[in-house]
């Protein structure tokens, strides 16, 4: 027996204890809305979508071609299409989650108005935003199987297929996918951070991404001055992420531990070393120093360490933070890497300045002699510059090749020019296999886009205000919007339906009977686009 057949049948078994009190409830449209609201909280979503991280992940350890992939999404109507969308093309939500990106939270969500990517927005949109998604994500579940109802009770009138539409309804698959949720550096010290990862985890997050970053001089990854923590800071924050997780009863929750060492040239503190080798001891090796032979060599307030056997003293900024070593970043990412996989971090998500599979495959290759499982989420940033990355790397491997490139200039490979070259064609179909050479050669589990959205909210409304206050009016809008949604079968154009019309009606038929309201009689003008 089905869920759905056993929930009716335990509702009416309810219904009959009621001494008739409950004449005006029919069993089978109460066993409809559970259907429809599958997760009654966010923690039963977070329980639910780390088993599918976990599974996914173990999938990709045995075949590397099994990569997951996101978009990211500011608000919880975007999330709710690209659901749709994912599922009505590639027939399945399997493999696909959504990413909650901290740079469009502070760009789009915050109070203060648009921000740049320094954890200056308030922390609490984070959790909001993660609850945001998933209420819209299950209004597709229950829009969805509504239209199932209405064909079940068709099927049933008219003689149809029952027992194939009943077969459809107790095997949904529902677009509630795990949220991958940028918790910046944490917000303030460890217990700052491990508030605001169970506000994210109730609201329904399964995996939260932080970053090694100071975090009030925190820096968008793609942007200069970053100042890195101590492993000792990091590792406490990942320690206060996964209690909060085992405190909320998610026992499987997913930490991605984020490295900007790469870029990041500076770090705040020098940690305190309480043994020969530590961690903190292996941090403060890759500071620049200069050698200290005496006290003369010392201006009023410098500070000194004992390094080696020798003393040294750091190079120290007029800001007061101090400075690596040049040509340290990959090291320092790699043992970034192995200490936070080694004290309780699931994915590594490390930032890198060009989309290289060979850049990224070197540090997961070292990474892996000491973690071999360990595998990336991987930022396929916007703040790349895919089209001459690529072009430039084609040029490269030509060159070094011996190939003639000289109908081509290096440095102007964006040009409109070559669009259309044999570089540019080749350059396109490496962008195009990137993800599935990055997940087999350099590790990359998760490929995200951070904030496609936002460019792409941009992009449209910039070809719609061009015609629409143009030559072409409204046209602008028919041809290029609504045409399209009708030619490529997107269900918002009935935008009636789609903010819940439909699902209010049913309701009110519910708890109404023939005496409900309903708003989509025959002077709908939705019905128009029954066609």
């Amino acid at each position: 027996m089905s869920q759905y057949q056993q929930d009716i049948d335990l509702i009416a078994t309810l219904k009959a204890t009621q001494n008739g009190t409950w004449n005006g409830i029919d069993p089978e449209y109460a066993a409809r809305m559970k259907t429809q609201n599958r997760f009654k909280t966010g923690l039963d979503i977070a329980r639910y979508t780390a088993a599918i991280m976990r599974r996914d992940m173990e999938e990709y350890d045995n075949d590397s071609s099994q990569y997951t992939q996101s978009l990211g999404c500011w608000h919880g109507f975007i999330g709710q299409q690209k659901m749709l969308a994912v599922k009505k093309h590639q027939g399945t939500t399997n493999k696909s989650y959504l990413y909650l990106s901290g740079w469009m939270v502070a760009a789009l969500r915050s109070e203060f108005g648009p921000l740049p990517d320094q954890s200056m927005h308030e922390k609490t949109t984070v959790p909001m935003l993660i609850e945001e998604l998933y209420t819209f994500l299950r209004q597709a579940d229950a829009r969805e199987l509504g239209g199932l109802f209405k064909q079940l009770d068709a099927a049933k009138a008219n003689g149809g297929d029952v027992a194939a539409i009943q077969s459809q309804i107790d095997n949904f698959e529902t677009h509630v996918v795990p949220i991958i949720a940028d918790i910046d550096a944490g917000f303030g010290n460890e217990e700052a951070t491990y508030l605001l990862a169970k506000k994210m985890i109730e609201a329904g997050a399964c995996c939260i991404q932080i970053e090694n970053q100071v975090s009030d001089a925190k820096q968008c990854g793609h942007q200069d001055g970053k100042v890195t923590v101590p492993h000792e800071d990091f590792l406490a924050k990942i320690n206060a992420v996964r209690y909060a997780f085992l405190e909320l009863g998610v026992d499987d929750g997913v930490i991605v531990a984020r490295t900007d060492s790469l870029g990041a040239g500076l770090t705040q503190k020098i940690p305190v070393s309480q043994s020969e080798g530590d961690l903190a001891s292996q941090y403060t090796a890759f500071l620049d120093t200069t050698p200290v032979e005496g006290v003369e060599d010392l201006s009023n307030g410098e500070l000194v360490i004992k390094q080696d056997g020798k003393l040294v003293k750091p190079v120290r900024l007029p800001n007061g933070l101090f400075k690596f070593k040049d040509n340290t970043g990959f090291d320092r990412v790699v043992l970034d890497c192995v200490t936070s996989l080694q004290h309780g971090a699931d994915l590594l998500w490390i930032e890198t300045e060009k989309p290289h599979v060979g850049q990224i495959g070197d540090m997961v290759a070292a990474i892996r002699q000491q973690v071999p499982n360990a595998k990336l989420v991987y930022n396929n940033s916007p703040s790349f510059n895919w089209t001459l990355n690529f072009r430039q790397q084609v040029f490269d491997t030509w060159q070094e090749a011996g190939k003639d490139v000289t109908a081509y200039d290096r440095d102007k490979l964006m040009a409109a020019e070559y669009d259309t070259s044999e570089l540019a064609l080749e350059a396109d179909q490496k962008i195009k296999s990137f993800q599935a050479d990055a997940a087999r050669e350099a590790g990359i589990f998760h490929h995200l886009i951070t904030l496609p959205t936002y460019h792409t909210a941009a992009l449209s409304t910039d070809n719609l205000a061009k015609g629409y206050f143009g030559e072409d009016g409204m046209l602008a809008y028919v041809r290029g919007v609504q045409r399209k949604e009708i030619r490529e079968g997107l269900a918002c154009v009935k935008h009636q339906a789609m903010a819940g019309s439909d699902l209010g009606d049913t309701h009110k038929e519910y708890f109404s009977g023939e005496a409900a309201l309903k708003a989509s009689g025959k002077d709908n003008t939705m019905n128009q686009f029954d066609v």
